[in-house]
């Protein structure tokens, strides 16, 4: 483990990276032995430091639980990050693109918690009896550490890359449709860029909720009741630029949209 002076060190460099919008170089050049709880920790200064200056936390995002995401940023494990309560937009919203670094979509599933859900040995059954709804979403990523030769300790350290997130359409008991084979088509100023199905994170996208479940154990953390718990993305990241709009249709699940300035 990196010694506490230099995980706050890389908490201000990375909160300082946020507020200019200048992406730093890579941790793992910097600090060739720093491990992914490391990675952990400065991530929990980082979230430590939100609340203490007045930010709500609203939930968790999941973050490369699908093969597609994995083959589009070389790393093989999932990963979690942070959501505050002004990270999430809603459907519809016109959003500043200068607000992050190398902007990118993805589509995914949010699971809203109805009951809290405490590892370990938290299953697939769990998650689906715990949430109360499941409704569309689209995360923002936003990158604050250099993007070329990212590993898992750099995408940890950097809130698993969350920028923002843009929730709408039909909430949706979990039991009332196969989130297997729930189905997005991702456009780009009209135009679809990307599809995917939600069997792509993991089988099944509660798999991914049920393993930040139980990762957040190892952690002496949980879920908790009303948390939005982003559940992975099932298509590769759409890059996205001033002007762009954005839509995407989950058929009966309905649509999101939102716009870039």
């Amino acid at each position: 483990m990196l010694p506490p002076e230099t995980i706050v060190a890389i908490a201000d460099e990375l909160a300082e990276a946020e507020r200019t919008r200048t992406p730093v170089p890579l941790l793992t050049a910097r600090y060739p032995d720093m491990e992914v709880e490391d990675s952990y920790a400065v991530q929990n200064e980082w979230r430590r430091r939100g609340i203490a200056s007045g930010r709500r936390s609203v939930g968790r995002k999941i973050g490369l639980t699908s093969k597609v995401m994995q083959a589009a940023t070389g790393i093989t494990e999932p990963d979690y990050g942070a959501i505050f309560a002004d990270m999430v937009f809603e459907n519809g919203s016109t959003i500043e693109h200068a607000r992050f670094s190398n902007v990118r979509i993805e589509v995914e599933l949010a699971f809203v918690l109805g009951e809290p859900l405490e590892g370990p040995e938290v299953t697939v059954f769990d998650v689906m009896r715990a949430t109360e709804y499941v409704i569309p979403a689209l995360e923002i990523l936003d990158s604050r550490i250099e993007m070329h030769g990212r590993t898992i300790v750099d995408t940890i350290s950097d809130n698993a890359a969350m920028g923002g997130m843009v929730y709408g359409g039909n909430p949706t008991a979990p039991d009332a449709v196969d989130l297997r084979w729930v189905s997005a088509l991702l456009y780009r100023n009209e135009v679809i860029e990307e599809s995917g199905v939600a069997a792509a994170v993991l089988n099944h996208p509660a798999t991914g909720v049920a393993w930040l479940a139980n990762k957040l154990a190892q952690h002496g953390d949980s879920l908790e009741a009303g948390e939005i718990i982003l559940a992975g993305s099932f298509t590769r990241p759409m890059w996205v630029h001033p002007g762009d709009t954005v839509l995407a249709d989950y058929g009966p699940m309905g649509t999101i949209s939102c716009r870039f300035v």
